[in-house]
């Protein structure tokens, strides 16, 4: 390991003595962006925290936040609300809470109650509710230099970063044991390449910092300090809605000032296994676009705008921000796998897409003697004789807009990628046959497969079926699917999303999204699905929601299968019958 594993677990021990029996507990933790001390204690914190079942959330600011300062104004109303004080700014934030508890059945209110315990980093240690020691001599810089090299190329040619832009960077606190799914090194990883991202952030615009406890189930209730967060937020870019909980949200909102909380402009982020949990006023209300046309469940769906969220076309505000993220990979992986020619990159995902482009259906077939083998007809035309999109790049977010689809459809829409990149991808209009995953499939975490006992998925056109697969996998995708579909018929219970989204997203809930080839040629075989899904002449499909907004539904799950290994060739044929190669034997052709 190449940090001081006994000093961290050390540490851990430390903050569990300081906390002593304090469990079930919200902790907000505050700390400056420059002190590096403060961030990575958050580390040994979080776990110790976690170990007491506690939840915590934690903000990174510069200095100063404006944004934190309207929270806990809305914090200190609220306590003067509940010890019975009446005047202008605790009415109207009762009369806000009342109407989005007659559908949140009392659970809204929970979420304005001020963190139990509120501790913010000074120069040596932290202060507040708790008075706690930092911990950070565990860590160790390994290759920073190299670090802050590939965050630099990251920020120019993936983000094109501009003077004084927002930044939001969402870093994973560590879990408890159960939840932790990948190595405690990888998590430590994760805090060097947060850093080096952040302090080069810094010498050109404005980062933040953020962080809260993730949760094992998609039901399970978001940590309510960041759910608060959301809520605002949410309700802010909504305040001119003509729907009763706006219209008093917006009379609160001028008394407290709360339009202190802003979007960013972009946003970075490392995902750990687990997922946010529900966002409560989403679920119950949900977010109207201001032609009332169609609703969002979440702000960050609101802000991002993408093109293939069913909303987008209705949605008559540009988008806000742009977004890119990566899980907890290691950092030789980050590096290695970022610091690449992304023009070449771009110029091979291109060759595969002007092949997709003039072909109606692409042809994958395994040459391999074995219990399964990989043989799938993908169409790639609509029944209208429209094409299905093929697209060339998933890190690019330079700009807010997306110009080709701009193009394309006349509708702006935001741009999202993927950190490391390298992929050439569409959303098929049919799949039909068998492909089998023997590299990793991403579920709440990525989970490895191997050729001993692939996961192997039947494709009928419009469905699919997983007909072999580790048991383990097989229950954890069961679930996922389990968990989508309350999630999909409480907003209908609910009416937070309109009928024919809710509509969509059932029909499309048993089809294939996504059909990929890999082509980023530093990208090497590892435990995570986000760098494996790029590994170079690799393929992968996902389960699930597809990147078109016909074909939105409430999950995505991508499978790799390694086309070297099964031999595959894949070629498309046109209208005339020609055949156009991409692969053969699973070596690049085009």
């Amino acid at each position: 390991m190449k940090y001081n594993e006994n000093m961290f677990n050390s540490a851990v021990e430390e903050y569990k003595k300081h906390l002593k029996n304090i469990r079930g507990k919200d902790f907000l933790i505050i700390f400056d962006i420059k002190n590096k001390d403060a961030f990575f204690s958050i580390a040994p914190l979080s776990r110790a925290l976690h170990d007491l079942k506690n939840d915590a959330a934690c903000t990174g600011i510069n200095s100063k936040s404006e944004g934190l300062d309207a929270l806990k104004d809305v914090w200190k109303v609220f306590e003067d609300f509940e010890t019975g004080i009446n005047n202008e700014k605790t009415s109207a934030l009762r009369d806000f809470i009342d109407e989005v508890d007659k559908k949140a059945r009392g659970e809204f209110r929970k979420l304005f109650k001020k963190p139990d315990f509120v501790i913010e980093a000074k120069e040596k240690r932290f202060s507040g509710s708790l008075e706690l020691p930092f911990n950070a001599e565990w860590f160790k810089d390994y290759r920073m230099k190299e670090l802050m090299q590939t965050a630099k190329i990251l920020w120019r040619d993936v983000y094109a970063l501009k003077k004084g832009e927002s930044v939001g960077i969402g870093f994973s606190l560590i879990p408890a044991p159960n939840l932790m799914g990948h190595p405690l090194e990888d998590y430590l990883d994760s805090y060097s390449i947060i850093w080096a991202m952040t302090q080069t952030a810094r010498k050109i615009a404005e980062p933040v910092m953020n962080a809260y406890t993730f949760r094992a189930s998609m039901l399970g209730k978001s940590e309510r300090i960041s759910d608060l967060r959301a809520t605002l937020l949410g309700c802010e870019l909504d305040k001119e809605i003509d729907e009763e909980p706006f219209i008093k949200y917006k009379k609160l909102s001028k008394l407290l000032r709360i339009d202190r909380i802003k979007p960013i402009d972009l946003s970075f982020s490392i995902s750990p296994k687990g997922y946010p949990g529900k966002h409560l006023f989403g679920e119950v209300i949900g977010y109207p676009s201001l032609n009332k046309k169609t609703r969002w469940q979440t702000p960050g769906q609101m802000i991002y705008k993408l093109d293939f969220y069913p909303q987008t076309k209705y949605e008559t505000r540009d988008p806000v921000a742009r977004v890119a993220f990566t899980e907890t990979i290691p950092i030789d992986i980050f590096i290695e796998t970022n610091l690449v020619d992304w023009t070449d990159i771009r110029l091979r995902n291109q060759k595969i897409k002007d092949i997709m482009d003039k072909c109606d259906v692409i042809y994958v077939e395994g040459k391999l003697k074995e219990r399964y083998a990989t043989k799938l007809e993908v169409g790639l035309v609509k029944p209208d004789g429209t094409r299905r999109w093929v697209r060339r790049s998933d890190t690019d977010v330079r700009e807010k807009i997306n110009k080709t689809y701009l193009e394309m459809t006349g509708i702006k829409a935001g741009c999202m990628g993927n950190i490391p990149g390298g992929e050439a991808f569409t959303t098929p209009e049919y799949i039909k046959g068998i492909f089998v995953g023997d590299v990793v499939v991403h579920v709440d975490q990525s989970y490895p497969l191997d050729e001993k006992n692939p996961l192997v998925v039947e494709c009928y056109g419009d469905s699919y079926k997983i007909i072999n697969g580790p048991k383990n996998i097989m229950d954890k995708i069961k679930e996922r699917k389990n968990d989508a579909m309350k999630l999909l018929l409480e907003a209908e219970k609910n009416k937070s999303l309109p009928t024919e989204i809710i509509d969509l997203k059932k029909k499309n809930f048993e089809r294939i999204g996504e059909f990929a080839i890999n082509t980023n040629p530093k990208a090497k075989l590892c435990e995570y699905l986000i760098v494996n899904e790029k590994i170079a002449r690799m393929m992968h499909i996902a389960l699930g929601s597809g990147f078109e907004p016909d074909r939105s539904t409430e999950y995505h799950m991508d499978i790799v299968f390694n086309a070297p290994r099964q031999k595959l060739d894949v070629y498309g044929v046109d209208k005339q019958g020609y055949k156009h190669w991409i692969l053969k034997n699973g070596e690049f052709a085009a």
